[in-house]
């Protein structure tokens, strides 16, 4: 399994959470090399969750889903699991529900209601089979089931058996003649079939009358009365807080109206009566809009929202201790939304306290109007009593039997509170947690997310905590973990343990503070995001910078604000946030990259003094620009940004690049504050040092030398017009020559006159422009003789009369100042100048060119444009038009000169006589008269003509409209598109095209139903001009979508989606739309669309390609919908998931079995393996299986071409790249090639070949002639063996590790830990450490029996408890055990046993143990390194602290194996076992035809065929099960084979034995009995052959029954079940498969007798393949299990840090000791001592039976495993054995793995000793309770008692031991055990 699925990723966190282990089974957190500890923790449950509580001492999970119940540790590991339905009930039946009851069938149990009575350990569980019983489980294991009865009846009935009915519930306690009871409250809503109960107080234990669950108070008041009415609670949240218990809910008013209101009941808590209960309606905004609680939390607000709420006034004070009440509701009358509001306690308390006090004391009266009703009973409202006494309330604060109750406000007193959050969508948790004095809220949502809320004055969500996406809603139990750094949301389906924050993910400051995370801010100091106590001196001012507040540290100014870059000195910088920095930290500041040391002043301002580069390290100033901008840092310690900005350097030299025009102007305005010399031509520095009258001072561009004032200012094109201008301050340029230019004038410059003063001139220019009417032109100034510009302020407009008025009525309607004629010559709009003709004073005729349209109605009423030149300047020019002779009426507001006139046709002249049929000459040309009495004629015809449409095409369409229909008909194309409207049955239809045809899309059909009529389509010409086809369309019922499949896509899309319904063929776009949410992407931008067409459409079934998505959009707020033309419909429950993530190929070699298997994950998410794909190059290969972590391909079996051109053409490598294919999607997993031989040049190929294949004819033909007959069948047969060896192998594997992936998925798919038999503890170590001892399974450990007689058991428990004492004195055990190892009598084995003994006596005190056990390895050590054998260490278990490291190993790791490696070694068993099996096993020779073990393999191939058995068990019911068996199995095989089938649910060891059931078979009349020998057993010789299915010739298929046989005789718990029968028919030469090889009869001819010889054993070394097949069959497995054990970035126990740390140390400590003895010892002391074991023993660890052959394979697997673990080289041969061959490739793989596991230990976080004992005293308090501590201290007394006179002595010659008495204390028990004379 891979380990992706349930770790945390904390790191750092690790260190910080030790106390973890106080509660941990499981062992620690997962140590992760990589940093990202914002990975979450997932559960997944098998059904729908539907409570989650936590154990707040413990910080364990109980889940109760439907028919299960779950307890998680934190990490969300599961520790127990009980399956609690379905069970078989009906609601009718009345419990205990039995036969009689026949309605009852298999029902599905709903969790109600889950309770922690932590004091008790016990868990309450409320399900909804048999009427709401509960029952009490054990908090620590809730497997087990401290109480239930079904028999006491209605009392005992709790919850409710309807799903719908919500039940609540709360710890609290109950007083009877002085008694203390603990009880719960429950809430429950009311169902058909429940009790009418409302509120009821239930207890947890017999007393008096009462049973356990039994309702002890009888308050008639607070029920539902079910005869009346109804009044539909649906209670959400019950808490308990000081003195009294709340419940919230929501409920009707009782009358016929269904809105629901939300109350918050509350009574005291030990109420007898429930005198006290009182409910207060809560209102969620003034109009109570959000009317209906969905979820609540209790919790502190914290400083801040403490304040804000203060200050609102809404609530009266708050203080930050004070309790608030936070619940979200939803909205009766606008279910999208849903909002959440904040109730302090304090002010429901007060608020029910003014209710209650008005009833008791004023008659219910508040400020005049009523407040109190009584709820649930028809009640007067005479309820309330007057008497006034104003503290009733307070001195009866738990009400009276004599007041009224139960009481409720009536709505006008409801406490009202606005809501702080409004959301989209349903808000279906909270939960609100403090940090810093921020309150934040975690709001889960309908769709599966949880908002981060910061509820400050203005709460708004900050971020989304998300597991993956579900989009089922989160559960109303969202949980804190109990350090409150993760929060477990639970969905449908899944709990997820997500971080309440991820600020190290943010690594700079502005995304660290952009978050508006509460949790976060920037640590200035250390240029991290983190928790304010995650930085170190976040106490100091500006620290740390809290990210709510969106401030990061800046630089505010520069002294100087900039500097020249020509100059150096030192800025001060003004920080005004900057922490104080103090030594040993130092300042640096960064200009580009200069960087050079600052000071830090506070004075007043906090200023960074730092020295600017210098003019040589200042970069170049950029193009078009004056300045260059230098980034500026400032870091702490030269490697920590504090803050950044720019440093400008400016270039006065550039300045003049802004106009090169005005150089001086440009110079001494820029901002820089330059100077111009006039006598350099240059711009530099101001410097008042240098003066005089050619210097110009900064902004002073008045005293430039400059050029202004142009005249005239506008300049006609193509004439010159002299320019006058202005000079000013040109004293300097006294007697020089100017020249004018600009760029028009085509790189010419002109001479500049100097007139009388400061007067220039220049003759001008002839300009030429046609590309606007108008440009600026500016002109530059040069002094002719330097060639340098002076500056140059002169502009002016050069325009052009031609452009844009192409006629003469444009030209007179130019502005007179342009002087703009119309010259007749030319017929151009010119300067008047440039004419020389006379002006004429009318234009000329007006010119029509075009008319449109060409065809109008004949009842007119269109719009005509008339397209022409010379229509006049003005409107009112405009005097007539006629169209075809009809008058035209012109539309002024539409005129444009000249060139467009816009009137509306009358209708068409009717010409008499009128009653003629003749078609009038309805067509003519337009006239229009202008002003002048000046008129034109178009040459173009107008045509009145009347439109007929005939015909509409489809005649059907969905109610929704979209439909695009076509009219056809005659003379359509009349009028313009615009004077055409189209309607449907009166709702409109937008055109769409005009012409010949009209398309156009129908509308929505307006009525409240489809009308079944066909309705009028109507075409409308103008305003005037209706044409109608009658009964031509027919709205029909929208399409319905009854399902589509899958539900799920990647974002990469492309998933073939079937979509199900009626109506499509209706439809003519469909399209699949999916859209991301508004909150996704920013208001001002369009909404983001993915849409994909229709692939394929009938009138049932429409298929798409799911759209892409784009992947950084968050998959989970993606909305799909289905666009029908006009109608959409959301698909609510697609889902896109991210897409799948792939791992590199651990294997990319594809050898014969073409299996190819890729990792990864999520890939079931959105795909199977039927739409799969996937190419190995250009060839596709078959996906046989898909899982969400694995893939399994079937390669092509012969190699293909390569995908792309490229790689074909590189011949070099075989590489074929693998790609997987999942819609759209395309991945490159990896590069596979095909295995062959190594390539032998041709020329050697030949020879070779062909000399051999000579010689080989010529000993064939030379053998052929003497061979006889017999010999060349012989042949024949072997080489056929071989060709259909080679086939067959190859095949074989193929389909073998197929069949084997698939039948072992159908094992797995059910394996969860319940599933898989591991041993409890106690039997775990008793085989551990007891079983391989000499009495085996009756050792007396394991029996846990001593014989002590019944007068002496007192004394001698007192005896032993002191020997217990004695062996707590380290003085006294480490004696004893040096005096014990220094015995030469004390063997080997009996160090072991004593070892195992000291483990299980000292288990309750591990700490102390493990202390014994480093002082005894620390002087093995020592003895071992002077020795000069230091490799020797622990190879052995020779001594009595070798055995106890290995029992401590066993100890430490069986956690370990539970949660982590069990599962891979049990598939691996499982897989073996089943593969083993598969084949012929010799029942006799234990030799099988599929192992891993030479020495094991069936030499012979024996025929056999499958069977399916149809198996009756005898007395339990009619079923039968299916079990695959061979014919050529014994009976006793048969008999194991079907007790593993019927009774694979069961472990081992509560199966019946072979020995003691019969199988019979009944193919007749009569049954017979089968069994192993009988008197019908074949004979060959002096052999019985055992019997089998075939002897019996029993068939596929037949029916057999199993019965259990009474007269068994006791059968001791052997190994193996068969083994003793065989001893019992040793005797009688009994065989199964294969006779043993020498005792072949001697009958056989002896001719051939050494050939035959040769013969067998050539024939079964070629059987030897097959150990390669079921080896690569395996493969997978035993990855898997090596993976699990090796790897170091998953679970490492701590156990095994601690204890490979101690080896690091010691091995320092010694200087002979290297890294090769290192690597012996660990290897030694883990893997050899601990893993070798299990691996070879299964059933140390499940409650398996291993049987010789699987044991033989099982040892073939440990010993490549211990190879593994080896440093030495293994040099193969052909002679080395072939298990040694068998793993030979994957040896070194798997030696990388143990020193990459090593390597990754060493660099884990260290586990402390303090860790450790805590870890240990956690064993030692789980578990020492089950062991036989007892008889292991009688048994190790035995020693002492053997010993006793050498032991004396030894403690009488220890100083040590003499100050503690200890020999007294040792006689003193010895005295008590065995009644030994003490010299006392």
């Amino acid at each position: 399994m891979s380990p992706e699925i349930n770790r945390p990723r904390n790191r750092t966190d690790m260190m910080d959470r030790w106390w973890v282990w106080q509660f941990a089974l499981v062992t620690l957190a997962t140590v992760y090399l990589s940093p990202s500890h914002g990975k979450s923790t997932e559960f997944f449950s098998d059904t729908v969750i539907n409570n989650v509580v936590a154990n707040p001492r413990t910080g364990r999970l109980y889940v109760g889903a439907v028919n299960a119940l779950y307890q998680l540790n934190p990490d969300l590991r599961i520790e127990s699991r009980t399956e609690t339905g379905p069970k078989r009930d009906n609601r009718q039946c009345t419990p205990p529900v039995t036969d009689a009851c026949e309605e009852a069938k298999d029902t599905d149990n709903h969790n109600k209601l889950l309770l922690v009575h932590g004091a008790k350990d016990v868990l309450v569980v409320c399900g909804s089979v048999f009427r709401g019983i509960c029952s009490l489980r054990n908090l620590s294991n809730v497997e087990q089931r401290l109480y239930f009865s079904d028999t006491k009846g209605e009392k005992s009935y709790v919850a409710s058996a309807e799903e719908s009915v919500s039940v609540v519930g709360v710890m609290s306690y109950f007083t009877k003649d002085k008694d203390n009871f603990t009880v719960f409250l429950v809430g429950k809503g009311y169902g058909s079939h429940d009790s009418t109960k409302l509120i009821s107080t239930r207890i947890l234990q017999d007393y008096g009358d009462w049973v356990v669950f039994d309702s002890i108070i009888e308050a008639s008041a607070v029920q539902a009365n079910p005869f009346v009415l109804r009044y539909l609670h649906d209670f959400r949240f019950a808490f308990k807080d000081g003195g009294f218990v709340y419940f919230l809910f929501s409920r009707t008013l009782g009358v016929q109206d269904t809105k629901n209101f939300t109350f918050i009941s509350r009574m005291c808590e030990d109420d007898q009566g429930y005198y006290s209960y009182t409910e207060l309606q809560l209102n969620c905004s003034a109009t109570n809009k959000y009317n209906k609680a969905q979820a609540a939390y209790v919790a502190t607000p914290g400083e801040a929202l403490a304040k804000s709420m203060t200050s609102s006034g809404q609530h009266g004070p708050v203080s930050a201790h004070d309790k608030v009440l936070f619940v979200t509701f939803t909205s009766d009358e606008d279910s999208s939304t849903s909002a959440m509001c904040m109730y302090p306690l304090r002010s429901v308390n007060k608020r029910l306290v003014e209710i209650i006090g008005a009833c008791y004391s004023n008659n219910g009266i508040i400020n005049e109007k009523a407040a109190v009703y009584s709820p649930y009973s028809s009640k007067s409202e005479e309820l309330c009593s007057s008497n006034n006494q104003n503290n009733m309330a307070i001195r009866y604060n738990c009400g009276a039997e004599f007041l009224p109750s139960p009481l409720a406000s009536k709505a006008e007193f409801a406490l009202t509170s606005e809501p702080s959050l409004v959301h989209k969508g349903h808000m279906t948790a909270v939960a609100v947690a403090v940090e810093m004095g921020h309150a934040v809220a975690f709001l889960g949502t309908a769709t599966g997310e949880v908002l981060k809320v910061h509820l400050s004055a203005r709460p708004e969500v900050y971020g989304r905590a998300l597991g993956e996406v579900t989009a089922s809603k989160v559960n109303k139990n969202l949980l804190f973990d109990s350090s409150l750094q993760h929060v477990y949301i639970a969905n449908e389906k899944k709990i997820t343990k997500v971080p309440v924050q991820a600020c190290h993910l943010k690594t700079d400051c502005h995304s660290c503070v952009s978050m508006k995370d509460p949790y976060c801010g920037w640590c200035v100091l250390e240029g991290k995001c983190t928790r304010k106590q995650e930085c170190s001196r976040s106490t100091e001012e500006n620290t740390w910078l809290w990210s709510p507040n969106q401030q990061c540290v800046q630089i505010q100014a520069f002294n100087p604000p900039n500097l020249s870059c020509k100059k150096t000195r030192q800025v001060d910088i003004s920080v005004p946030t900057l922490p104080r920095v103090r030594p040993p930290d130092t300042l640096y500041c960064v200009f580009g990259s200069v960087v050079s040391g600052a000071v830090m002043s506070v004075d007043g301002q906090v200023l960074v003094t730092c020295s600017l580069p210098s003019p040589a390290e200042i970069p170049p100033t950029p193009d078009r620009q004056d300045y260059v901008s230098v980034p500026v840092k400032i870091l702490v310690n030269n490697k920590i940004e504090v803050t950044s900005g720019e440093y400008h350097f400016y270039n006065c030299a550039a300045t003049v690049r802004k106009n090169q025009n005005a150089p001086c102007i440009a110079c001494v305005t820029s901002e820089w504050g330059c100077q111009w010399n006039a006598q350099d031509h240059s711009c530099s520095d101001s410097d008042d040092l240098i003066g005089g009258d050619h210097i110009v001072k900064p902004r002073q561009p008045d005293s430039c030398p400059q050029f202004e004032s142009p005249e005239p200012l506008l300049i006609p094109v193509g004439f010159k017009i002299p320019i006058s201008f202005q000079g000013r301050n040109l004293d300097i340029y006294m007697g020089r020559r100017f020249a004018i230019g600009t760029e028009l004038m085509k790189h010419t410059e002109e001479d500049v006159t100097q007139e009388q003063g400061s007067k220039f001139k220049f003759k001008g220019y002839e300009f030429a422009y046609d590309k606007e009417q108008e440009v600026n032109v500016s002109f530059h100034i040069k002094d002719r003789d330097t060639e340098r510009k002076i500056d140059s302020t002169l502009t002016v407009v050069l325009y052009n009369c031609s452009v844009g008025r192409e006629d003469c009525s444009l030209c007179k309607h130019a502005d007179a100042k342009y002087q703009c004629v119309w010259c007749a010559a030319s017929r151009t709009c010119v300067y008047r100048e440039l004419c020389s003709s006379p002006q004429p004073a009318q234009c000329p005729n007006p010119q029509i060119t075009d008319i449109i349209p060409r065809f109008g109605p004949l009842n007119g009423r269109i719009s005509v444009t008339i397209k022409g030149s010379n229509m006049g300047i003005k409107k009112e020019d405009i005097k007539k038009i006629t169209v075809a002779g009809v008058e035209c009426v012109h539309q002024e507001e539409r005129y444009s000169v000249s060139t467009s006139v816009v009137c509306e046709i009358g209708p068409a002249r009717r010409v008499p006589p009128f009653d003629l049929p003749v078609e009038p000459p309805n067509s003519g040309a337009v006239q229009i008269e202008v002003e002048g009495g000046r008129s034109g004629t178009s040459q173009v015809i107008f045509t009145y003509r009347d439109p007929k449409p005939v015909a509409v095409h489809p005649g059907k369409g969905p109610a929704a409209g979209g439909t695009v229909i076509t009219i056809t008909g005659k003379d359509l194309d009349t009028a313009t598109k615009d004077d055409v409207s189209v309607t449907v049955g009166g709702a409109p239809c937008e055109v769409l095209s005009f012409g010949t045809q009209i398309t156009c899309m129908t509308g929505k059909n307006r009525g409240q139903k489809v009308p079944s009529d066909l309705l009028t389509v109507t075409v409308k010409y103008g305003k005037n001009t209706t044409k109608e086809i009658q009964e031509a369309f027919q709205y029909s019922d929208n399409p319905k979508i009854i399902d589509y499949n899958p539900k799920a896509s990647f974002v990469c899309g492309g998933r073939r989606i079937v979509v199900v319904g009626s109506g499509f063929d209706l439809i003519q776009r469909a399209k699949m739309r999916v859209q991301a949410t508004s909150e996704q992407v920013p208001q001002a931008s369009a909404p983001v669309e993915f849409v994909q067409e229709t692939l394929s459409k009938n009138d049932t079934v429409l298929q798409f390609y799911s759209p892409s998505v784009n992947s950084s959009l968050d998959a989970q707020s993606l909305r799909t919908i289905l666009q029908l033309d006009n109608m959409t419909e959301e698909l609510e429950n697609f889902v896109y998931h991210p897409d799948p993530s792939f791992n590199e190929l651990a294997k990319n070699v594809i050898t014969e079995t073409s299996i190819i298997i890729v990792t990864g994950r999520g890939f079931s998410k959105a795909m199977t393996a039927k739409e799969a794909q996937a190419f190995v190059g250009d060839a596709s290969c078959h996906v046989n299986i898909l899982q969400d972590d694995k893939l399994i391909l079937e390669a092509p079996s012969s190699q293909p071409r390569a995908r792309s051109k490229r790689l074909r053409r590189d011949t070099t490598n075989d590489l074929l790249e693998l790609v997987v294919k999942f819609g759209h999607g395309e991945w490159i997993v990896g590069s596979v090639y095909y295995a062959r031989k190594d390539d032998i040049p041709l020329a050697i190929i030949i020879p070779a070949v062909i000399v051999p294949m000579l010689l080989f004819i010529a000993v064939s033909v030379y053998c052929y002639r003497r061979k006889s007959q017999q010999a060349e069948r012989e042949y024949e047969k072997v080489k056929h063996q071989l060709e259909n060896l080679e086939e067959s192998v190859r095949d074989r594997c193929k389909k073998e590790f197929t069949d084997l992936m698939i039948e072992m998925e159908d094992h797995t798919n059910d394996l969860s830990e319940a599933r898989m038999p591991f041993l409890d503890y106690k039997t775990y170590t008793d085989r551990n450490f007891f079983l391989p001892s000499k009495d085996g399974a009756n050792d007396t450990m394991i029996t846990g029996k001593i014989q002590i007689p019944e007068a002496r058991r007192a004394i001698v428990a007192q005896a032993l408890n002191q020997f217990s004492n004695l062996l707590n004195s380290k003085t006294f055990l480490i004696n004893f055990i040096h005096t014990l190892e220094s015995r030469p009598d004390f063997n080997a084995r009996a160090r072991g046993y004593f070892a195992s003994l000291l483990t299980v006596a000292l288990h309750g005190k591990l700490e102390y143990y493990t202390d014994i056990m480093r002082t005894l390895l620390l002087e093995l050590m020592d003895e071992h390194v002077q020795s000069k054998n230091p490799k020797l260490m622990l190879r052995r278990s020779e001594t009595v602290v070798e055995r106890m490291l290995c029992n401590w190993m066993s100890i430490c790791l069986y956690q370990f194996l539970r949660d982590t490696a069990g599962e891979p070694l049990y598939k691996l068993f499982k897989a073996l076992k089943h593969q083993v099996e598969k084949g012929p096993v010799d029942a006799k020779m234990k030799k099988a035809k599929y192992t891993l073990n030479d020495t094991g393999l069936l030499g012979d191939d024996v025929e056999y065929s499958v069977l399916t058995l149809q198996v009756l068990v005898h007395g339990e019911g009619p079923d039968v099960t299916p079990v695959k068996v061979l014919n050529c199995d014994t009976v006793s095989q048969v008999k194991e084979k079907i007790i593993d089938q019927v009774y694979r649910n069961l472990p081992y060891s509560q199966r019946p034995k072979v020995d003691s059931v019969a199988l019979e078979w009944r193919p007749g009349s009569t049954g017979q009995i089968l069994s192993d020998l009988d008197l019908t057993s074949q004979k060959e010789g002096r052999w019985k052959r055992l019997n089998t299915l075939a002897h019996y010739n029993v068939r596929d298929n037949a029916t057999l029954v199993l019965s259990r046989v009474l007269h068994t005789q006791s059968f001791h718990q052997h190994q193996d079940s068969y083994e003793e029968k065989n001893a019992l028919l040793e005797d009688d030469n009994t065989f199964h498969l294969v006779r043993p090889a020498d005792e072949i009869d001697e009958v056989k001819s002896k001719r051939g007798s050494m050939k035959d010889k040769a013969m067998t054993k050539a024939i079964t070394e070629i059987y030897l393949t097959r150990l390669l097949s079921v080896k690569g069959t395996l493969q997978q497995f035993v990855d898997d299990f090596f993976r699990s054990v090796l790897c170091s970035s998953s679970v490492v126990p701590p156990a095994v840090k601690y204890f490979f740390d101690f080896l690091d140390e010691q091995a320092q400590r010694h200087d002979n000791v290297d890294e090769e003895t290192l690597h012996i010892w660990k290897t030694n002391s883990l893997p050899m001592r601990f893993w070798v074991n299990i691996l070879r023993n299964p059933h140390f660890i499940f409650d398996v039976h291993v049987t010789e052959v699987v044991d033989a394979s099982l040892h073939v697997i440990s010993q490549t495993f211990m190879d593994a673990c080896t440093k030495t080289e293994h040099k193969l041969s052909r002679e080395s054995p072939s298990n040694k061959l068998l793993y030979a490739k994957e040896i070194s793989t798997y030696k990388k793995m143990v020193d990459d596991y090593y390597k990754g230990i060493r660099q884990m976080v260290p586990v402390s000793d303090q860790d450790m004992n805590t870890h240990l005293a956690e064993v030692s308090r789980q578990h020492t309770d089950k062991l036989n501590t007892q008889v292991a201290l009688h048994q190790l007394y035995q020693y002492a008692s053997k010993y006793y006179d050498v032991i004396i002595q030894s403690l009488d010659e220890d100083p040590a031991a003499q100050n503690k008495q200890l020999t007294l204390r040792l006689q003193q028990i010895a005295a008590a055990l065995e009644n030994k004379v003490t010299d006392l």
